[in-house]
Parts: structure tokens; sequence; C-alpha cells
């Protein structure tokens, strides 16, 4: 069912723009970006990754966040430590000072929610999680679609 709505895409990358600049703005009290936040995000809940695994999960180059680490060890948020099977990989696990500051960064993200959702009702806000849920799962279905064709084309072609 195709639908013209000019508009979707602007409003919602203007959207995620907006909503890191107010990330980066907030995190800068704590003397990090949001892309340092989003890298301690993701090893409080995977601690333990190779970099190599984290770039992939975080969709970044590993050059960009091999500089995004080394700001973290230096500030004595994060370690790297060698790799028991792969002498070339490291590690990454939190440091005691990251503990703190990830329950401020906590806080922070439950403001940046407020701020973002504060207008809609809960049931309101429910129901626009789910539907960009839908979107991503649409999204991510297309990118299939167009891998599969892209892998037929090759076979065929």
């Amino acid at each position: 069912m195709p639908r013209k709505n000019s508009d979707f895409l602007f409003a919602l990358f203007e959207t995620q723009r907006m909503l890191r600049l107010y990330a980066d703005k907030l995190a800068s009290r704590y003397g990090i970006t949001r892309a340092q936040w989003a890298v301690l995000a993701k090893l409080e809940r995977f601690e333990g990754l190779k970099q190599s695994e984290l770039a992939d999960i975080m969709e970044m180059q590993p050059i960009t966040l091999t500089r995004l680490i080394d700001r973290l060890a230096d500030n004595g948020l994060l370690e790297r430590r060698d790799d028991a099977q792969d002498r070339r990989a490291n590690r990454l696990y939190l440091l005691p000072a990251a503990r703190p500051l990830l329950a401020k960064l906590a806080e922070l993200r439950a403001d940046i929610t407020e701020a973002a959702l504060g207008h809609l009702t809960p049931a309101g806000a429910d129901d626009l999680v789910a539907q960009l849920q839908t979107i991503k799962d649409n999204v991510r279905d297309a990118l299939q679609d167009v891998a599969d064709h892209k892998a037929k084309a090759q076979h065929h072609g």
C-alpha cells in the first residue's frame, strides 16, 4: 500500500539529528561525547568484546572506534586486555571509574527520553516506539531484499 508522505524522511532524519545534538550537549557535562557514551553503554551490556566485534555492533569503522577507545582509556574509563585465544586482539573492559559515570548517563538518557516524549501520553509513547520498531523492521526487510536481488543478479550474471 503505497504512501505519499514527503515529510517522513526529513522529519525522521531531523529528529535523529536533534536528538544527537541534545545528547552531545548533555554528555559534555561529564567530559565525554555522545559517541564515547555509546561505547561505554555497549560495553556495559557486552563487556569483554573484541574491538572488532564492538566496531561491527556499532557499525563503525575500526579506526574511528580505536580513537574513541584511546580517549576513554586515557580518561581511566576502560582498558584493553590481551585476548588469551588471539594474540592480535584486545578485549575491552570497563574500569571502576566508569560505573558511577554510567549511572549519571542513565539519568541523562531518562532526561532525553522525557524531553523527546514529554508531550505524549504513556500509551502514545508506547505506540510510537512500536511504530518505529515496525519501520526499522520494514527497512531491514528492504535491505535484505536488495541484498538477495544483488546476489541473484551476480549468480545469474
